[in-house]
This record gives C-alpha cells, structure tokens and sequence, in this order.
C-alpha cells in the first residue's frame, strides 16, 4: 500500500504543478455573490465622481467670481479716475487762453490777477492729474506728437527732433489726453 500512496501523491503533485488550479474556499460566496457585494462599490464609487466633479464646478465657479468681483472693482476705479477726464478737456482751452493771456501781459505792467488765475487753475488741474508734456528739445515720437510741419534744423543734433511746440499736450493720469502739436527739425 505504501507504492500505492507514494504513486498517488505523485500524481496528485505533478497535477498541482503542472496546473494551477483556484483554490476555492467553502466560506466565500459564489460568484453572483459577488458581483452583488461590487455593485454597491461601483455605486460609491460613482457617487465620489459626481462628488468631485461637483467640487471641482464649485471651485472653478468660485474662482471665476471672484475674478470678475476683482476685474468690476478695477474697472470701477479706472471709471472714477477717467470720470473727470472730459471735464479737464474741456478746460484745456481755457488753460491755453491763460497762457496766451499771460505772454501777452508780460509786456504790459499790473496783470497780477490774470497770472494769480492761470496758476490757481493749473495747480487745481495738476491736482486731479492732470499733466503738461515736456516736448521742445525732444525726440519726435509719434504716439505723444502730431507734426503741423517740418522746418530746416539749426544744427545736425536738431534733426528729427521737436523745434517748437503750437499747441501743448498733455497727460491725464499717465494717459495722453491731448496731444502736442509740434513743428519738428528737419
């Protein structure tokens, strides 16, 4: 009987080695068990995608407002910084009529008043932000000067550079309100 038990393992061996059979315990249910036990996995784990998913819209949408809460506030500010821009150019003409005013009264004695006006105009524009542009000497540049002519420089250094200025620029809040009308060298 022992040959018999040796040749029974044997076999029973080389069946184990050469295939690998499952193991299949008593205690565990049977497949359509199983797949039971899975559905309600599959259905948290849906209920965590459409949880992140719907995280996700929440932040994106909470960022997004709050940019815009940010771009209004800014637009807001520009809006009360350019609100008064039409009321300074529509005082730049008065302003040039004073500086008319005054080269004119510097040949004739006792303006006082005239002169104690433009400063107290000037100084109440400069204020708001308003600017005077700084043009003769300069190069011509074509975004801050609009050209009436050319004139034959006096020197090679005064080529392509402002000559005269006939009317003033000016900048209001870092912005080219008016621009300078110049003649420049040629």
């Amino acid at each position: 009987m022992s040959d018999k038990t040796e040749n029974q393992q044997e076999s029973l061996e080389k069946e184990t080695v050469g295939e690998a059979k499952p193991l299949v315990d008593e205690n565990t249910p049977n497949n359509d068990s199983t797949s039971e036990s899975q559905q309600p996995l599959s259905e948290e784990e849906k209920l965590r995608a459409q949880l992140a998913e719907l995280n996700d819209k929440f932040v994106r949408l909470y960022s997004e407002f709050d940019n815009f809460r940010k771009r209004t506030a800014k637009e807001r500010l520009e809006l009360i910084k350019s609100a008064a821009s039409d009321l300074v150019i529509s005082m730049l003409p008065v302003l040039d009529d004073f500086e008319r005013a005054m080269k004119f009264s510097q040949n004739q004695e006792g303006d006082a008043g005239v002169t104690l006006i433009y400063q107290k105009l000037k100084s109440t524009l400069e204020a708001k932000g308003l600017k005077r542009m700084e043009s003769i000497g300069k190069e011509f540049d074509a975004d801050l000067h609009e050209a009436i002519t050319n004139v034959p420089a006096a020197s090679e250094e005064m080529k392509g550079k402002v000559v005269d200025e006939a009317e003033s620029g000016y900048f209001f809040n870092e912005k080219v309100i008016r621009f300078a009308k110049v003649i420049v060298g040629a």
